[in-house]
């Protein structure tokens, strides 16, 4: 009830506009988001690169409402690409293709990803496509595809959700063609036609799916670029630590390495995991979102743990 609630929320302007003059909701968000401007975020990157840490930088938006938005939304994403580079970071860049047109103008999000994709190319860099939730998944595992097929198939990745029934069979789909996959549980409001409704359902088809990614690395032989910027083919994005220790088992009950897949964590939750894993020599990217438009990614963090939600409430009687 409460995860469905703020879902809602998270997608609810008037609801934006209230939190967005609420100092104490920023406040809190900022736990999450590294910062409004890119400044703020290359700092965080550097941070984060220092402690032996990659990194997937995402400049939030989503759902633009006209085609002069959407150009402006790629422009900005092109600069994060030109920055990182300018600055020796190692980061990659995350996108909502919403944020640059699906849905509103599918031809023209499709002009804008082949301008950033040709651009991270340019600057020996990685581009992951983020899924949103099921009116885009065909259309964005379409999307992903034609960039694979222009040239670009050691550029591109693209995230599953394990919540969704059909994942599983996407994923096997994917690996066919050798393709990218960040491996996450899934953070929209989608119904039980589609979904699983029980959580336990979920898990169960994230260690599932985990070791399908797991045995295709071991079969092709994908490792972490030496750089780190190229990520292996299996991202497995979880802050759980059964589903973290699963991963660990199995890779080690098949024989592959730690470089043959990466753990991938957001920013400001569970650091401590993600130190000790670094420790450990696993590989880590953390998701570092920057911008003002927070308030959609900042509601759905609250309603993926209840720790999260906590959290925001101690904050507010201090």
């Amino acid at each position: 009830m409460l995860r469905a609630l703020l879902l809602y929320l998270s997608q609810a302007e008037w609801a934006y506009n209230i939190a967005r003059k609420w100092k104490l909701a920023w406040k809190v968000a900022s736990r999450f988001v590294a910062g409004e401007t890119l400044d703020e975020a290359l700092s965080a990157i550097k941070t984060l690169n220092d402690a032996g840490m990659n990194v997937t930088l995402d400049h939030l938006g989503e759902h633009v409402s006209t085609d002069e938005e959407a150009v402006k939304a790629t422009d900005v994403i092109i600069k994060l690409l030109d920055s990182v580079d300018q600055a020796g970071l190692t980061a990659g860049v995350s996108i909502k293709l919403s944020q640059i047109g699906l849905g509103m103008n599918d031809a023209l999000c499709e002009k804008n990803l082949r301008r950033i994709v040709e651009r991270a190319k340019e600057k020996g860099n990685f581009l992951r496509i983020d899924m949103e939730d099921t009116p885009f998944t065909d259309i964005t595992l379409e999307m992903f595809s034609k960039m694979r097929k222009a040239g670009f198939e050691d550029t591109v990745g693209i995230v599953v959700q394990s919540y969704l029934y059909r994942t599983e069979e996407d994923v096997r789909k994917i690996l066919e063609d050798r393709g990218t996959i960040r491996l996450c549980k899934g953070a929209y409001n989608e119904p039980a036609e589609v979904a699983f409704p029980k959580k336990t359902d979920v898990d169960k088809n994230f260690d599932l799916l985990t070791e399908i990614l797991l045995d295709a690395s071991l079969k092709i032989g994908s490792t972490l670029s030496q750089d780190g910027k190229f990520p292996p083919i299996p991202a497995i994005a979880t802050h759980d630590e059964i589903r973290i220790e699963h991963a660990k088992a199995y890779a080690e009950k098949i024989g592959l390495p730690k470089e043959g897949f990466e753990f991938q964590m957001l920013y400001g939750i569970r650091a401590d995991i993600q130190r000790q894993l670094v420790k450990e020599g696993y590989p880590v990217r953390v998701y570092v979102p920057y911008g003002t438009d927070w308030y959609p990614y900042f509601v759905r963090r609250l309603a993926e743990r209840p720790a999260n939600m906590w959290f925001f409430i101690s904050n507010f009687f201090r």
